[in-house]
Parts: structure tokens; C-alpha cells; sequence
């Protein structure tokens, strides 16, 4: 194993450990960020994220939420912020907010743990970008 992947597995196992349950993603965020993570880009619907690290680049394949031929949504800004706004809520899994901004027409999103921002693309390069805020985390991160 890489020190790359090393380092993302042991930030990411950390983050989850100390999420919050509503509005865990700045803290999830943050955790990387500090663990030297500069952006991540998440493609949808194979689940494939894509981490650019101070250690290295790293994929990690998920679980695809679908197979086979499938034609893809129109992107739909007002369904991904209501998917969005569950998530943040806590009252969705990432499965669920995965699925959810899928037929939303998301068919990427990155993230850039500088800019704190968040954008959403459609397959015709349509976007939506949110910003999240800076939180202080009380635990370390090893780098």
C-alpha cells in the first residue's frame, strides 16, 4: 500500500469516526484537508472518486448505483439542492444523496478543500457551486 493511500484511508476512517450526524461534510472537509487532500472528484453513477494528495493521487472504486445502458437526467438544479439539503439535514445516507443527485443529472462533482467549494455538473456542463463553511476539528490528522 502507498503512503498516498495509506494517509487518505486512515484521514477518511478518522472523519467518519467524528462525524456529525447533521452537517458532517465541512468536518469531513476539513479532516482531509488537513490530512493533505487538495480536491476530490466524484463520478457518477460508477462511484469512482478521484483524490488529489500531497502523497499522491489516489481512485477509489465504489459500488456503481447502477449498470448497464442508462440514459442520463436532465440536470435538475432545484432537485439537487433539495437532495443536498436532506443530506445536510442528516436524514439521508450517502447512498441515498448519491442516488438522489444522480437523477438530479449530476454526473460529477468536485470538491476543493481550499476554495471550501463544492460544484455539481451536469452532462452538458451545466454546474451548481456551493460553498461550506470552516470548521475547527479537535482531533489530529497524521500527514
Amino acid at each position: 500500500m502507498s503512503t498516498a493511500i495509506a494517509n487518505l484511508e486512515a484521514a477518511l476512517q478518522q472523519a467518519i469516526a467524528n462525524l456529525p450526524k447533521v452537517g458532517g461534510f465541512p468536518y469531513l472537509a476539513e479532516t482531509l484537508s488537513r490530512a493533505g487532500v487538495k480536491s476530490n472528484v466524484w463520478f457518477l453513477p460508477s462511484c469512482q472518486s478521484l483524490y488529489l494528495t500531497d502523497k499522491g493521487p489516489v481512485i477509489i472504486q465504489g459500488s456503481p448505483l447502477l449498470s448497464g445502458a442508462i440514459d442520463v437526467p436532465k440536470f435538475d438544479q432545484a432537485a439537487l439542492i433539495r437532495a443536498l439539503r436532506v443530506d445536510q439535514a442528516g436524514n439521508s445516507t450517502f447512498e441515498e444523496f448519491l442516488m438522489a443527485s444522480w437523477r438530479a443529472g449530476v454526473i460529477r462533482y468536485g470538491v476543493d478543500f481550499i476554495a471550501r467549494t463544492v460544484t455539481y455538473y451536469g452532462c452538458l456542463d451545466e454546474s451548481y457551486v456551493e460553498t461550506y463553511p470552516e470548521v475547527d476539528i479537535v482531533f489530529s490528522v497524521g500527514k
